[in-house]
């Protein structure tokens, strides 16, 4: 049976562009995977992880121009918003070599042997160590911060697990020239090009998750993919860790006080952060409650008015597309809904972004239970709530979220029982602000209960390395058994409590 070929595809027309590669078979996954495999013992040395993730950055950055163009043909995301996504990919991948480099992310605990405890302590030195290859399946929205050199990708390699990543079939041709400059990384660092090998096709992404050699699973995307490939991985003859990033509603709630302090100003702002990247933002806030009177109707004056300025935009794919027409379609037509702004078709292969407005009354009578769900572009929904009690009955019924957004005033009552209602659904809650763009911090928290996501995890900031580890305690070891970090005198200058 002939291979299936892998075509680049204009999201502005819907045309094939090239074909840049063809699909792997399950022969052609096993051999990726043990390639990876057996690049696992060159990884342990951190500093050439280090090096290399330096590098590796240093050549997306020399090729940016190539990068972006490549990425803007396959998904219309424009020269601007690609150039800063590069930007932030390739910090990403420096940061993580300076976390590789520092060595807290190891974890290492020592506890002294106490033959007078009660029970007798031995000596005890604990630490953590990479949990083998990882299967990365890139995101459609983040050509690059969420797909081969993203975040999944470099959190892996700093944590000394080689990759396999599922290419997504909206940008082969970006994907193939990534994995290109990642593998030439490598190879200028002393590593094997295989610490990072790439594959294509639907089948095989179930063959890599189904893999023995693969220890873990990283996914952004939708959330019946995600859960399909969740569930092969609970279902192994050996379970392995997966970490999906699936779907998020992204609720936003304005006080009474908020709106009556300032409407338009909320108005315009959540325009400008639900519209944002075609509302192709896993983070976009996709439902909002907002007082019905009349400081709520300026509110949603204004964000009828800026909504309605903005100019139909082309979506990644058209699969993506007539998936959004027919969602906002479906909205629409339900019994109490206006649309101040209509959402749909916005010709042949863009889309109009728009509003929809619902009484909230009807959302906590059990109603109209799909307008809690995300629907994926450039619409947003606007319960419209009489009391605090009808909110927080609304915010019972949502599901888990990547974010939950909650505006006030400077002097609000309401502030904080709706910051504590709003807690537990999000992974992080922001307050007078908009939740499109995650700082690559420290202190970063991107994830959330499901269906946002299938762990406790984040897959932003330093501590995204933790998915990919597992703790190991060595007890009564001769010294000149242990690890280096491990080791007396502490060679290595590694923290350690």
């Amino acid at each position: 049976m002939a291979a299936e070929p892998v075509w680049s595809v204009d999201p502005r027309t819907g045309k094939p562009r090239e074909q840049v590669a063809v699909e792997a078979t399950a022969d052609e996954v096993d051999r990726a995977v043990r390639a990876a495999h057996a690049a696992r013992e060159a990884l342990a040395d951190r500093t050439l992880r280090a090096a290399f993730l330096r590098t590796a950055a240093d050549l997306l950055d020399a090729s940016g121009e190539h990068v972006v163009e490549a990425a803007d043909a396959e998904t219309a995301l424009g020269p601007v918003r690609l150039t800063g996504e590069l930007a932030r990919t390739t910090a990403q991948l420096r940061a993580f070599a300076e976390v590789v480099e520092e060595g807290s992310f190891l974890d290492v605990r020592i506890d002294a042997p106490d033959p007078a405890a009660t029970p007798p302590r031995p000596d005890m030195r604990r630490w953590k160590i990479p949990l083998g290859v990882v299967a990365v399946y890139a995101a459609s929205n983040f050509p690059l911060a969420f797909s081969v050199p993203g975040g999944d990708t470099a959190s892996a390699l700093a944590a000394g697990c080689p990759v396999v990543v599922k290419a997504h079939p909206d940008h082969p041709a970006t994907s193939e020239l990534c994995a290109s400059l990642l593998r030439r990384a490598a190879a200028r660092t002393g590593l094997p090009e295989d610490v990072l090998v790439l594959v294509h096709g639907f089948d095989a992404g179930v063959e890599l998750v189904r893999h023995p050699l693969v220890a873990a699973a990283g996914f952004t995307g939708s959330i019946r993919g995600g859960r399909a490939l969740f569930d092969e991985a609970v279902a192994r003859p050996v379970p392995i860790p997966f970490h999906g990033e699936l779907g998020s509603l992204n609720p936003v709630v304005i006080t009474e006080a908020a709106a009556a302090e300032r409407a338009e100003e909320i108005g315009a702002g959540l325009a400008g952060s639900m519209t944002l990247g075609v509302g192709q933002f896993c983070t976009k806030p996709g439902f909002v409650l907002a007082p019905r009177g009349a400081d709520g109707d300026r509110f949603l004056d204004a964000l009828t008015a800026a909504v309605s300025e903005t100019e139909p935009a082309v979506m990644l794919d058209h699969r993506m597309r007539d998936a959004f027409v027919a969602g906002v379609a479906e909205r629409a037509a339900l019994a109490g809904v206006d649309t101040p702004v209509t959402p749909g078709a916005g010709g042949a292969h863009t889309v109009s972004a728009g509003v929809l407005a619902v009484d909230a009354a009807v959302l906590a009578d059990g109603g109209h239970r799909v307008l809690l769900e995300e629907c994926f572009g450039p619409v947003t929904v606007v319960a419209r709530y009489s009391t605090r009690e009808e909110a927080a009955a609304v915010l019972g019924l949502l599901p888990g979220n990547l974010t939950a957004t909650l505006h006030i005033a400077e002097e609000d009552e309401a502030a904080a029982p709706l910051l504590a209602a709003l807690t537990p659904l999000a992974g992080r809650v922001l307050v007078n602000g908009w939740p499109t763009g995650v700082a690559v911090a420290p202190a970063q928290h991107h994830g959330g209960p499901y269906p946002a996501t299938t762990s406790t995890s984040t897959s932003v900031g330093a501590t995204a390395i933790e998915r990919w580890l597992r703790p190991v305690t060595y007890q009564s070891a001769p010294g000149h058994l242990l690890p280096p970090e491990l080791r007396d005198g502490n060679p290595l200058g590694v923290p350690r409590r």
